[in-house]
């Protein structure tokens, strides 16, 4: 008998997966679907979304694992509109109400509580109430909150003594945790309480900067690259906490009011500046003591700070690290694959084996969408070669093929392409397409061996999500100037040549026309939007994104000139 494990987080960027005899068979995020980003309400849509695609019943699913019973997630599954109200302010979607600051006050004091029997039995009568409308009878297994997101980088990786860390705002009292792994288990060595988060103090810079905390922290990560260089000693935020051996400590109980009296001071990219370095300062000071404590070579990251490319990429760097591995969905939103892999009585490994676990659109659902629009659209015997064509002529595509990655980024599944090598693309992309800051790079996908080419510190395994910053060597600065910050910086995607799947092969076809095996990668979605999930959604995106083509499963879409 099959082992059918569903993994499920019903709080901020819910979601689901499905884990059949250890495999990961499906994993989508709730957002997917509503179309509401970063969506917080149970996620009945995702969960129905990974049976389809697994062809699974309901009533065949051994075990729900579910994680976190902490008084503030508990109260918001019995009180469902106090999480909606949150999150519509939170995102900038109505005006708040002067009890505001009372509420977030009484919040960011309750989150701090760590679960106990009453909050526990409280979350499963009401979790119990959601599996009952989707017709799930099996039993509920309950699982910490950084255990679980320590459980996606170990079983991501998915290698013996590795060092696993987790830092996040907060969950279950904590805000950060190390483990040791071995043969399948995760050993605890220290966690950090929820007073005193590094997850917390980001999301405060971010609130501060007037931008939407939980969603825009890398934004803070690109401003800081538009600030004057900091002196350390300079930096009065570097005085907010203490790493202490393996522990972190903040000095003070009011994080905010601190860094709220620092910024008066200075301006918004200097703040940006300053708080990502003192970020990085301590987080590679404790990861730095955890390594010389265990003595292991070998780190695996998960939880919403290691979203942050800049920190990973110094992770990557510190002497003696041999492999620095980030679990692609590090935020909450992946919370739902380690709780799943937690309960399954083994996980093949390792976990992510491919990324692209969401679900598919199949040829007639392609052209069944086609045929009820209106755009021009043709069949293609070469889909590959017509992208590279229309790329090399300086198109922008929408890349609508084969399932759904997983996690935030777009990695070749849902995706927008164009020619890196082309002056004036970012503006025309920021300004008129994805309407976004113009101090946000864009990202490259290039095949392994051009990373060996172009990057100056590319050493060791391949990163197949843009999980870090890498540094282009300066001979390719100028060149791919549009897909790359400040002193060369980009968070590449790394695509393996052997890949026999259409993305790789585009990249090949590239290559063999301009003599970059590259493409400027970003993602599929208008403005505000998840990533576009059907072929409904990407017809629509192809108009109102303002793309020249849209390349569908075996379809090349023209944006109708009006």
């Amino acid at each position: 008998m099959r082992e059918i494990i569903l993994g499920l987080w019903d709080g901020h960027d819910a979601g689901a997966a499905l884990l059949i005899d250890g495999r990961l068979a499906c994993a989508i995020n709730e957002e997917r679907l509503t179309r509401r980003k970063l969506e917080i309400a149970f996620p009945r849509l995702a969960i129905a979304a990974c049976l389809k695609q697994a062809g699974i019943r309901a009533d065949q699913i051994h075990q729900v694992a579910a994680c976190t019973t902490d008084p503030a997630k508990t109260l918001t599954r019995l009180l469902p509109a106090t999480k909606e109200r949150y999150y519509q302010v939170r995102r900038h979607l109505i005006e708040p109400s002067p009890l505001d600051p009372w509420t977030q006050t009484a919040k960011r004091i309750i989150t701090r509580w760590p679960g106990n029997a009453a909050t526990r039995q409280l979350s499963e009568l009401a979790l119990r109430r959601e599996l009952h409308h989707l017709a799930i009878p099996a039993p509920i297994t309950w699982h910490d909150h950084h255990r679980s997101h320590a459980a996606t980088a170990a079983f991501g990786l998915g290698l013996n003594e590795t060092l696993v860390v987790t830092l996040d705002g907060v969950g279950d009292g904590r805000s950060g945790s190390l483990y040791r792994f071995d043969d399948g288990r995760l050993a605890p060595l220290a966690s950090v309480a929820a007073r005193d988060s590094l997850g917390s103090f980001f999301e405060c810079v971010t609130r501060l900067l007037h931008l939407r905390e939980l969603e825009d922290e890398g934004k803070v990560m690109a401003l800081a690259d538009h600030a004057p260089e900091i002196d350390p000693k300079d930096n009065p935020l570097l005085d907010l906490f203490a790493i202490d051996g393996l522990g972190i400590r903040a000095n003070g109980r009011d994080i905010e009011g601190a860094v709220r009296r620092i910024h008066w001071r200075y301006p918004n990219e200097t703040l940006a500046a300053m708080a990502q370095q003192a970020l990085e300062t301590w987080v590679v000071t404790w990861i730095g003591h955890a390594l010389a404590a265990t003595g292991l070579r070998r780190v695996a990251l998960a939880g919403g700070i290691f979203a942050n490319v800049r920190l990973n990429g110094m992770i990557r760097r510190l002497p003696g690290v041999e492999r620095c591995y980030v679990f692609p969905h590090m935020g909450d939103g992946g919370l739902a694959v380690g709780a799943a892999c937690l309960a399954a009585t083994q996980v093949t490994l390792p976990l992510m084996e491919y990324l692209f676990v969401g679900p598919e659109a199949g040829a007639e659902a392609i052209e069944a969408a086609l045929a009820r629009s209106d755009l021009p659209h043709r069949r293609c015997a070469d889909p590959v070669a017509e992208a590279a064509r229309l790329l090399i002529g300086g198109g922008i595509l929408g890349w609508h093929q084969g399932r759904m990655e997983y996690g935030p980024r777009a990695l070749g599944g849902r995706s927008v392409l164009a020619r890196p090598d082309l002056p004036g693309l970012r503006e025309r992309l920021n300004r008129r397409l994805k309407r976004r800051a113009w101090y946000q790079p864009f990202c490259p996908a290039m095949l392994d061996g051009e990373a060996e080419r172009l990057l100056e510190d590319h050493h060791g395994p391949p990163d197949r999500c843009m999980t870090s910053l890498y540094r282009l060597r300066p001979a390719y600065r100028g060149v791919l100037a549009e897909v790359s910050g400040a002193e060369g910086r980009c968070r590449p995607q790394m695509v393996p040549e052997e890949d026999p799947g259409r993305y790789a092969r585009l990249l090949h076809a590239m290559r063999a026309a301009t003599g970059l095996g590259v493409v400027l990668n970003t993602s599929f979605n208008p403005h505000g939007e998840p990533l576009v999930n059907t072929p409904e959604e990407a017809l629509r995106a192809l108009v109102t994104m303002g793309l020249d083509h849209l390349v569908i499963g075996d379809w090349i879409v023209d944006r109708r000139d009006e």
